[in-house]
Formats: C-alpha cells, sequence, structure tokens
C-alpha cells in the first residue's frame, strides 16, 4: 500500500511540472540586442518597466492583481518574469496580458507567460486570429512567405474593440485601435496616480511605416487602401491625454535614457508634448512613404 501511495504521489508531482517558460526562441538581426536585460523600474505610482533593453513590456499593478502589457520575444518571457519577481511581484498574480499588436517581437513571449499566470489575454479583434495561429497574416504589411516565422500560439484570446476597458480592482486600462503598422495595432492607457497627483499613461503602439517586399499602404488595386486609416491612427495617438509615452520599442522615445536621468526634482519620462511629438515623427515617415508610392503608381 505504501509502495502505491509513493507511487500516485511521484505521479501527481510529475503531472504538477510546469510547462517551460520559454518556447522556441526567434532568430534575427535585432533579437540579441532587443532582448538584452534591463533593470526593471518605476515608471510612474503603480506601472512598472519589466521589459528588456528593445521591447517594452510594462506592469500595472495594485492589492487585487496586476495587468501586463506586452510579452516581446519568445527567449523574453524568463527575463519578464525575473523583473516582475525582482520588483516584488508575482507572475501568478497577473489576471490580464494586453497585446499591442501581434508581431513576433511584442507577442512571442506571450503564450509563456500566459501559462506561467493563467492570465487571461487580450488584444484587438484583427490581432486575436494571429495570437491563435502563432503567424502574421497576409494582411500584415510585413507579412513574409518564405520563410514564414512561427512562435507559440496562445491558447485563448479576448477580444476588444475601440473604448473597450480592461479592469483589475481600481485597474482600469483603455484600448484604443491603431491599425497601420499591422492591422490589429491596439493603443493602451491607463491613470497611474502618485499620492493626490494623477496622470495618464500611454502605452503607444508602433506606427512604422514598415513593409515587406512589394506591400504598398495604398494598395495599388491589389490590396485595399489603408493610408486613412493609418493616418486616423495617428492622429488619434496625437490627440490622447497623455503625460507619460511608453512606446513599444522604448529606444523610439529614449525611455530607458530618460528613466535613469531622473532626479528629485526632474522626471523626463514626465510630458505632456510626448504622444504629439511621437505622433509627428510618424506621421512624417508615413507621407514620405505614401509619396513614393503614389509617385510610382503614376510612374509610366
Amino acid at each position: 500500500m505504501l509502495a502505491t501511495v509513493a507511487t500516485m504521489a511521484a505521479g501527481t508531482v510529475q503531472a504538477k511540472t510546469p510547462a517551460p517558460l520559454q518556447d522556441k526562441p526567434v532568430n534575427c538581426d535585432n533579437c540579441k540586442e532587443w532582448n538584452a536585460p534591463v533593470k526593471p523600474f518605476n515608471i510612474y505610482g503603480n506601472s512598472w518597466y519589466v521589459g528588456t533593453a528593445g521591447l517594452s513590456a510594462v506592469l500595472v499593478t495594485s492589492p487585487q492583481g496586476h495587468i501586463l502589457l506586452d510579452g516581446a520575444l519568445p527567449q523574453s518571457a524568463p527575463l519578464i518574469v525575473e523583473n516582475i519577481k525582482a520588483l516584488g511581484f508575482r507572475i501568478e498574480d497577473v489576471k490580464y496580458i494586453l497585446n499591442s499588436h501581434a508581431h513576433w517581437d511584442h507577442a512571442g513571449g506571450i503564450a509563456a507567460l500566459q501559462r506561467a499566470s493563467g492570465a487571461t489575454v487580450v488584444a484587438s479583434a484583427a490581432a486575436a486570429p494571429v495570437l491563435q495561429s502563432g503567424t502574421n497574416g497576409k494582411d500584415d504589411p510585413q507579412y513574409q512567405a518564405d520563410p514564414v516565422v512561427h512562435v507559440a500560439k496562445v491558447a485563448k484570446v479576448k477580444a476588444v474593440g475601440e473604448g473597450d476597458t480592461v479592469k483589475v480592482g481600481p485597474l482600469v486600462l483603455t484600448a484604443h485601435m491603431t491599425p497601420g503598422h499591422t492591422p490589429g495595432g491596439t493603443t493602451w492607457t491607463w491613470t497611474s496616480c502618485e499620492g493626490q497627483r494623477c496622470l495618464e499613461v500611454v502605452y503607444a503602439d508602433s506606427l512604422n511605416p514598415y513593409a515587406s517586399g512589394d506591400f504598398t499602404y495604398i494598395g495599388k488595386g491589389k490590396t485595399p487602401d489603408i493610408s486613412a486609416s493609418f493616418e486616423a491612427s495617428i492622429a488619434k495617438v496625437a490627440a490622447l491625454p497623455c503625460d507619460i509615452i511608453i512606446p513599444v520599442h522604448p529606444g523610439t522615445t529614449d525611455v530607458l535614457g530618460k528613466a535613469a536621468r531622473r532626479s528629485g526634482t526632474d522626471n523626463p519620462l514626465i510630458d505632456a508634448n510626448a504622444c504629439r511629438a511621437y505622433a509627428a515623427e510618424a506621421g512624417g515617415l508615413l507621407a514620405k512613404r505614401l509619396a513614393k508610392e503614389r509617385g510610382a503608381a503614376h510612374a509610366p
């Protein structure tokens, strides 16, 4: 009988062995640089940077549970978990994982982080099936037919639309649809407070008009013209209430550098013009790209 009990106990332990925290890594030209570890730090109030050197991930905390934004690369998941732990929080207390867009450099680690936390993954209706399939759709400006990059599939995703909110205790994060860089691009906003001073934080999705192959934003009659919707996304981000911006690539607004330069009397991360500046730079890049596409479209 004792032998039977021991065997059953061993079987129980084996059944509860957690799944690996890291899925198959993605190799790319920038991956090593992007995935370099950085010490996690407070952004403001209950908002914390837990990402890597080149890929943002933000933890918003409350006594009732936390919300994590993005998962970076598959090989970033262990770093994000360690950063959360280093701040004194637990991955098991993350109730939701929100996605900006479903490219593998921002969503590749989500499946592992979902397994580690048991959290519900939330993304736009256009991004949800991409997360569940593990690869970009053909309507994505950066779709690659050869080679197709696959990351671990996310088991279950809750879809949200414009203005929908995700709530945990006092936390309320709002989704803003910002398609363009990807069809399912989403920018997230919330309020963080220190004492009586509350600031609006914007987790800004990429607005970079980068595309693969012969993709064009004007379509040229082959695919839908998405130039106007991309321009509208840029204008939407520019108009958001915004005291602090954390873009999905922190280097875009020098997030890490600004955090390092903080002093008791000065916090460079707080900048009421940051979202407008971020959008203005993206708008200039898109205008330049569209002018080139339209010129090529009318060339003999």
